[in-house]
């Protein structure tokens, strides 16, 4: 029943049915009785106008009387409205012309926010909400808790605002709420004191009290991270069902070998982590782990040496880098760090077709041991021997299917992610639920902590004689903008513009070369090997460097528009420098007037070193979808009700329900496979196909 058209709704014809989809992907009923209100407006307490004083925040309801575009240079929209007590004026700065549109005099309105005072009355930017006339509609727009829903884009007779929203979402309540099926136990809800679900969806839309609100929330994210911790769970399960052949006695020749030319000492946290994944190598259960470091605390050379061991199995390994660049700089160390012990290739889209061929017959005869690169290693015609073992560095950027698509390449595969995004212990909870994990938080001990400075951008001039005294000491230097070319969207600074800008103005006599992603791969290549070898003094790039680039000679980054990058992209640059044992440091430059919340993501990259501290802090400030490159599925990564930033209580409890009602299950492959070919109908009530969204 819930799975019906949405037409099938009094009020929702074949046009706006084809806007809820296109614009909210709202098709079922199901889909709408789950759209989250966006906000709620008390509305149990309405005051009259003239009772409302300044800095109050109050709820009024009126007719409109007048409406008005004032200003020249900068406009504003005016609407007056008026409950026969006394008149009010809501006011909003841009978007003029939608909202002339929008209202329209005699329409009944209610206005929720603070009131001030210039020439009379009025709130700035109030929320509001359109209200029918007729009583049998208005119990749901007045006197109690109202939800306000996003609207669509087409609007006044095409579309919907909040008012339609409420009156499709009680019609479809009302006729469907006996199809919404409770698929927990009941001993699980008594456990974690949730409501029912059917109950809960009832309460999102119409509670009666704000603490209502919070228990439905808290009952539908359970829902939400419930169901993707069981997935989690059964993956697991397959991996664990799947038992190797101990076989001969392995030989740990190569990885002994490797570990006594290592020109280093490993730190304690890389030593615990490769003893770890050498034992999960070794293990008949096949791997699957995370390995979690902050940035510059080796991680690459654990990954290595892991291959090193993979060999004692006789197993080949496809380490998958997300760019060419870092695909060609995890070669580039491999050759250095391995030399002559493992035979090695490199396979990027940019590899000629010869060259290509010799790798393919390599990788299929079992030569060639170790094979670096990027998505090319997924394409059909890339066949290995015997791959024993996958690590896939920088894994958010790859979704679970590219994954999977490279796993199947061999047969009972270990697999090893990597991240040098310190992720925060609730995300790492709900999405790698199913991995093992070793973390890294120790830099190696010649490593002197990088000085962070914030900068207003008329001390630019300060920055520019700073840099040119390091370069004369023999520095290198990258300078970092967030575009590639000028953009008439944005009012942003590109990097091509300021490379013509430094190498022609500021710094006519020193080496400025310009890097970014849209070069072609030889270009980029070549760059990149000047400057290792000093060859170039400033490098001007985007955050095409952002990972992996280990130029111990480079000691200073300039980020020019700060106030534009996430936290953790901020960290992973400053990164960049800080490889050695001289001191480095990182400037980051922001305009003199930056918006408030800009500039508390830059005082946290002031004052924190720790990736793991400011990874925190980034899923409070801007969410885990924004966080880990998921903007599209949301504030919290895909999750509609689950808040990651706030729930991991609520994380740790879903997990263990999950993980209990998996293990009691038979065959993990087969529930698997049924919930991939049967989303929908798999397990009703959890939404099934769209969680699953979440993991590709």
């Amino acid at each position: 029943m819930l799975r019906q058209h949405v037409a099938a709704l009094r009020g929702i014809g074949p046009r706006k049915a084809e806007i809820l989809a296109d614009e909210l992907g709202i098709v079922t009923i199901e889909d709408l009785i789950y759209f989250k209100p966006r906000c709620y407006l008390d509305r149990s307490s309405i005051k009259p106008i003239k009772d409302c004083f300044v800095n109050e925040t109050v709820t009024v309801i009126g007719t409109i009387i007048e409406k008005r575009i004032v200003g020249r240079n900068r406009k504003f929209f005016e609407v007056s409205v008026s409950d026969d007590t006394d008149t009010l004026s809501g006011v909003f700065f841009g978007g003029h012309r939608y909202f002339d549109k929008l209202f329209n005099q005699g329409d009944q309105v209610s206005f929720s926010g603070k009131i001030s005072f210039y020439k009379n009355k009025q709130m700035v930017h109030p929320e509001f909400d359109f209200l029918d006339a007729a009583s049998s509609i208005q119990s749901i727009n007045t006197g109690r808790i109202v939800p306000m829903y996003r609207s669509t884009e087409k609007l006044r007779g095409a579309g919907f605002d909040s008012r339609g929203f409420r009156r499709v979402i009680s019609q479809a309540i009302e006729l469907f709420s006996e199809s919404i099926k409770e698929p927990l136990e009941e001993s699980v809800l008594r456990r974690h004191n949730l409501v029912g679900l059917r109950d809960a969806l009832k309460a999102v839309h119409f509670p009666r009290t704000m603490h209502e609100i919070d228990e439905a929330r808290k009952r539908i994210a359970f829902n939400e991270l419930f169901f993707l911790q069981y997935y989690l769970a059964l993956s697991r399960r397959a991996i664990v069902e799947d038992i190797r052949e101990s076989g001969e006695p392995m030989d740990l020749g190569v990885f002994n070998d490797a570990l006594k030319m290592l020109p280093f000492t490993l730190t304690g946290d890389q030593s615990r982590a490769l003893d770890e994944i050498k034992d999960d190598i070794l293990s008949p259960v096949p791997m699957n782990r995370m390995l979690q470091g902050d940035v510059g605390s080796g991680k690459t050379v654990v990954a290595l040496l892991s291959a090193c061991v993979a060999e004692a199995r006789r197993a080949q390994t496809a380490f998958m880098a997300p760019t060419e660049i870092l695909a060609s700089q995890h070669y580039h160390t491999a050759r250095t760090v391995l030399g002559d012990g493992i035979s090695m290739a490199l396979l990027t889209g940019s590899t000629d077709k010869e060259e290509r061929g010799r790798i393919l017959r390599g990788l299929a005869d079992g030569s060639i041991r170790l094979l670096i690169g990027t998505h090319a290693l997924i394409q059909d015609a890339v066949r290995f021997k015997e791959l024993g073992l996958i690590i896939i560095d920088e894994q958010h950027r790859f979704g679970v299917q590219q994954r999977g698509e490279l796993r199947e390449k061999g047969l009972r595969t270990d697999l090893l992610v990597m991240t040098a995004t310190p992720i925060p212990r609730s995300l790492s909870l709900t999405l790698y639920g199913d991995l093992d994990l070793s973390v890294i938080r120790q830099k190696p001990a010649d490593r002197i902590p990088v000085k962070t400075l914030a900068l207003p951008l008329s001390r630019i001039d300060g920055v520019y004689r700073s840099l040119e005294r390091y370069i004369g000491q023999g520095r290198q230097a990258y300078y970092v903008l967030p575009l590639i070319e000028e953009s008439e969207k944005v009012d942003l600074k590109s990097a091509t513009e300021v490379y013509r800008h430094l190498k022609e103005k500021i710094f006519p006599t020193r080496r400025v070369v310009l890097l970014h992603g849209r070069m072609k791969q030889d270009e980029k290549d070549r760059i990149m090997d000047d400057f290792n070898r000093g060859d170039i003094d400033i490098l001007v790039t985007t955050t095409v460097i952002e990972v992996g680039i280990d130029v111990a000679n480079a000691t200073v980054i300039v980020i020019e528009h700060a106030e534009r990058f996430g936290l953790s992209q901020l960290h992973q640059l400053r990164g960049r420098v800080g490889r050695s044992s001289l001191q480095s440091f990182c400037v980051l430059i922001y305009p003199d007037e930056t918006q408030e919340e800009s500039m508390m993501r830059i005082r946290v990259i002031v004052e924190n070193s720790d990736g793991f501290a400011i990874a925190e802090e980034d899923l409070k400030i801007r969410g885990a979808g924004e966080m880990l490159g998921l903007k599209q599925h949301g504030r919290s990564g895909g999750f509609e009700f689950a808040d990651l930033a706030r729930d991991y209580e609520l994380i740790v409890a879903a997990k263990k329900e999950a993980f209990d009602a998996a293990s009691s299950l038979g065959n993990s492959r087969d529930m698997l496979e049924s919930i991939r070919l049967n989303p929908e109908t798999w397990m009703e009530g959890m939404r099934v196909t769209r969680i699953l969204s979440i993991l590709t």
